[in-house]
């Protein structure tokens, strides 16, 4: 090192040495330690105070509670070889009453009716100062420091054993009065007579009264108001219910469960689980105005008073731990079952069909083997018997009280056959695949069994237009069922169907017959001679068997007909006949598919439309035939198809609408369309017979249809099942809650508004079927399986609060609008910190007067067994119950010349009210919490 980067060196050392010396030089006229203690905590304190409240909170103060009413500011101290933290609470808006009873104050402030405060504490491990002269020391050098500053400040000390939560405290109070606070607590063998106000009254004023007199004869004139809290008895709890008479009941995933009345009995999830109720009790907040007390007689009478006669209710709820945890997973609901569902079409790609999941050897996931858990046979026959024989008739509107954003989800709807099957599914077992594929192989045996044996399928449709904003499975079940509808039908009508075989093949008779009139005439045009003549004879007696055969079907009764039109028929001065027609074929998604798919491959829709169309047509115009025998084709297009037919305009002026349809014959000209020389309509017409349509061949095959259906479930690969099976297990899971009766909440119907569209759009790649194994689908819908319990958490809290406060309704929507403010912004954060948790807690409503009546009947009368553990020790009791918990001021107030006041003239007589005495009492039967602050001028 050369020299002169020594001689920086030295420089730096020497101005690091100045600086250290500038900034500790010893104070001469600081003699002790204590002295320079004190001049460093009114240091502090000048500092806070001409920062003020504003300056503070930019600082970095930390708020005390939720509400933002209180804050606090720390500082460090040594003294004497001991650290100590200063800590500076204050109020940003000090509006408040010091003697209100805000959920939002301090201990502090509460005990002692200060506002701003100080609180030093050593820092060690008690955080009390278990040393009687230190603790006096370290006030009085907070009392000389603030004394220097003009401070009014009230300054605390935590002292004895921290249990104890006893404190010792002074403030100037800007005048010759200075006051003392002291509180402690008694946790243990509370004397009998502080657990009756008039003990309590006697107690507080021995601390002014000459210990020689009389209280209960000398009158003072004591300020009171009281604080009582009531708590209902937990909901849930079976201390009544004797454990021999407790009925166990096994669910379907082999739970137990005691047989007792659950507070969700009746509501919509409980067919498939129950939860706690997020309510575990109801606390009820009772205010005394404070009055004056001359005696501890009339302390005694206070005590008989009911809490009626209180000034002011609040009330607050105790939740449930489960319900205030912002995270997920800790509730068997809906959405937990709905994970292990995602999880099992998470391994469906590992199979080609179910039969491969049912024994574990078959797969090589190990996976698979470690969690597969078939429930016992027992268990598969009841959750089969609930699915299939759980109704008494079929469902014909299952979409009666759906969400109106329900259909967005492409599954079935809640009360239909394939949603119960899935409602099933995630709880049989523990929902894994294997579980799945014994159930749905079941399943289809049972369906398959309906149809065999012309049993009818339950919770689904026997007509109707297939709704295509369905799963397939659910088309599929739908178009089964009018397959075994129709087959029935034909079962039961054998008689009838024997006549339509007969007349089928007279009319099979009759297209030969014709067939060979049409084969003469062209033998005939080739024919000359005796051949010619005997062709002749032969046509005509074919012509006469044609003619006869049809003479009589014409001749038949109307048959088929529904009703009377206003038409009248062209060819005879009769009404026309509305005719029963069948239905058209019924058609699922894929076989739509299968149509778009064959038209464009043909390249010519309209003539292959019309090909499709042909049997319908055909259909309609024996129908037509059979309720009008004498109609003719431009009648059927009068009514089937009225665009092409062109009525006569002149013969329509000045003629109203009803003449117009009555005159007869009726005028007019087929369309152009129809009147082309080798329409198809009137080749169709030609060739169709009178028939009704019931006694028509149906228009689709149902045993063809039928087997097709079930040769689908048979074969239908895994992954395929399990896509559709979690679309419809969301939304009838979504149904089944959005069935809950929460009243007017708001904010509950727009979370569940905002939960459909948010599945249909997570859900949607499962409708394209084109889903593949570790697919970033999967992580959605599991993100989405968490939305979904948090909004299944906050419907149990609605309904809970709904059924409790359902005669007040002003109540309910404002203890809910707490509870969803706090829960909202906690969702998916994990756990909710214990200070937050119990600002909920703390979150009380005022009950109007009109409003007592509800909230008191929820004080029920305790039973025997409920109160045998109580011990009614205190008064004011509400229904049989005591108070939890009971809060007193007691005050003394007196006034005092302004010759006592520093800062005035002894000439100012004025006198002013000054409280001398003050004492917070706060206790139960078990434990008591005493504060006392004394003003006085010595």
């Amino acid at each position: 090192m050369d020299s002169s980067t020594k001689m920086k060196v030295v420089e730096e050392k020497e101005d690091d040495d100045q600086t250290e010396e500038f900034e500790h030089f010893d104070d001469f006229t600081l003699a002790s330690s204590w002295e320079r203690f004190i001049s460093e905590i009114e240091a502090v304190c000048r500092q806070w105070l001409a920062d003020g409240p504003k300056n503070l909170l930019h600082k970095g103060a930390v708020s005390f509670n939720s509400s933002k009413s209180l804050y606090a500011v720390k500082s460090e101290l040594k003294y004497a070889a001991k650290s100590y933290s200063l800590e500076y609470y204050f109020e940003p808006h000090n509006n408040g009453n010091s003697e209100d009873w805000s959920c939002h104050m301090h201990d502090q402030q509460l005990s002692f009716g200060v506002k701003d405060f100080l609180v030093v504490t050593p820092q060690s491990a008690s955080g009390v100062v278990l040393d009687a002269p230190e603790a006096s020391k370290l006030l009085s050098a907070v009392a000389i420091a603030l004394s220097n500053c003009s401070s009014l400040w009230p300054a605390f000390v935590p002292v004895h054993d921290p249990s104890r939560k006893a404190y010792i405290g002074i403030q100037n109070m800007g005048t010759v009065f200075t006051r003392r606070f002291e509180g402690d607590h008694i946790s243990s063998q509370v004397p009998l007579k502080l657990m009756h106000l008039e003990g309590l009254y006697e107690l507080f004023v021995s601390k002014f009264a000459y210990s020689t007199l009389d209280l209960s004869m000398h009158l003072f004139k004591v300020h009171f108001t009281m604080k009582s809290t009531y708590r209902t008895f937990p909901y849930g709890d079976d201390d009544e219910i004797p454990e021999t008479d407790l009925d166990i009941t096994n669910t379907q995933n082999g739970a137990g469960t005691r047989g007792r009345t659950q507070w969700d009995d009746d509501c919509p999830w409980s067919e498939w689980y129950t939860t706690e109720d997020p309510i575990t009790g109801i606390n009820l907040i009772a205010i005394w105005s404070e009055r004056t007390v001359d005696s501890s007689l009339e302390m005694a009478e206070m005590e008989n008073a009911s809490p009626h006669d209180a000034g002011m209710w609040f009330i607050f709820p105790d939740f449930s731990e489960s319900f205030t945890d912002g995270s997920v997973g800790n509730l068997i609901g809906f959405a937990s079952q709905l994970r292990l569902l995602v999880n099992a079409l998470d391994m469906s790609f590992e199979a080609q069909f179910m039969e491969d999941f049912v024994s574990a050897e078959n797969s090589g996931s190990d996976n698979l083997k470690s969690s597969a858990i078939i429930p016992p046979p027992t268990v598969l026959d009841r959750v089969l018997k609930d699915i299939f024989h759980g109704v008494v008739a079929p469902s014909t509107d299952s979409t009666a009280n759906e969400h109106k954003h329900s259909r967005t989800i492409k599954g079935a709807p809640l009360q239909s056959l394939f949603a119960q099957f899935c409602l099933h599914a995630l709880w049989f077992g523990s929902c894994n695949i294997r579980a799945i594929a014994v159930l749905w192989i079941e399943f289809v045996r049972e369906v398959r069994w309906c149809w065999e044996e012309i049993q009818q399928l339950p919770r689904m449709p026997t007509n109707g237009v297939i709704d295509l904003s369905t799963c397939l499975i659910n088309q599929k079940l739908h178009m089964l069922a009018v397959c075994i509808h129709m087959k029935r039908q034909l079962h039961q009508d054998g008689e009838r169907h024997d006549y339509f075989s007969a007349e089928e093949e007279e009319f099979n008779m009759m297209n030969e017959v014709s067939e060979t009139v049409t084969n003469e005439e062209e033998s005939l045009n080739s024919c000359s001679g005796d051949s010619k003549a005997s062709l002749f004879s032969s046509k005509h007696e074919a012509e006469d068997t044609v003619n006869s055969n049809i003479s009589s079907f014409s001749s038949h009764s109307r048959r088929g007909s529904a009703d009377v039109s206003d038409m009248m028929l062209l060819n005879s001065n009769k009404r026309m006949h509305v005719p029963l027609t069948q239905d058209p074929p019924l058609m699922t998604e894929d076989m739509h598919e299968e149509r778009i798919q064959a038209v464009e491959a043909l390249g010519d829709s309209f003539s292959f439309s019309a090909q499709l169309e042909k049997d319908i047509l055909s259909s309609d115009m024996s129908a037509f035939k059979a309720a009008n025998p004498d109609a003719v084709f431009e009648d059927f297009i009068r009514w089937h198809s009225p665009k092409d037919w062109e009525s006569e305009e002149n013969d329509n002026l000045g003629k109203s609408l009803q003449d117009v349809k009555t005159r007869w014959p009726p005028r007019g000209r087929l369309s152009e369309r129809m009147s082309d020389h080798g329409n198809s309509w009137r080749k169709i017409w030609n060739e169709a017979y009178p028939f009704p349509a019931s006694e028509q061949k149906p228009l689709m095959d149902p045993s063809r249809e039928a087997e097709k259906i079930l040769h689908y479930f048979e074969t239908l690969p895994p992954h395929q099942l399990l896509e559709q099976m979690v679309c419809t297990a969301f939304r009838a899971s979504a149904d089944t809650l959005n069935l809950s009766s929460f009243g007017n909440l708001k904010q509950m119907t727009t979370k569940i508004g905002q939960l459909y569209p948010t599945m249909a759009s997570t859900l949607r790649p499962l409708q394209a079927n084109r889903l593949s194994g570790k697919s970033e689908t999967i992580e959605d819908i599991r993100r989405l399986c968490s939305v979904f319990e948090h909004i299944e958490k906050l419907l149990t809290v609605a309904a809970s609060i709904h059924r409790k406060f359902l005669q007040a309704p002003r109540l309910e929507e404002a203890i809910f609008t707490d509870y969803f403010n706090f829960y909202l912004p906690n969702l998916g954060t994990g756990l909710v910190e214990d200070n937050l948790d119990q600002e909920l807690i703390k979150k009380q409503q005022r009950v109007r007067m009109q409003e007592r009546g509800v909230i008191s009947n929820m004080f029920t009368q305790p039973t025997a067994n409920q109160s045998w553990r109580k011990v009614l020790s205190m008064g004011n009791l509400l229904n049989g119950h005591e108070p939890v918990q009971r809060e007193i001021v007691f005050a003394l107030r007196d006034k005092v010349s302004g010759s006592y006041y520093a800062a005035r003239s002894p000439n100012e007589l004025q006198e002013e009210e000054i409280e001398t005495y003050r004492m917070y009492i706060s206790g139960t039967s078990n434990d008591l919490h005493v504060a006392l602050s004394v003003a006085s001028c010595d």
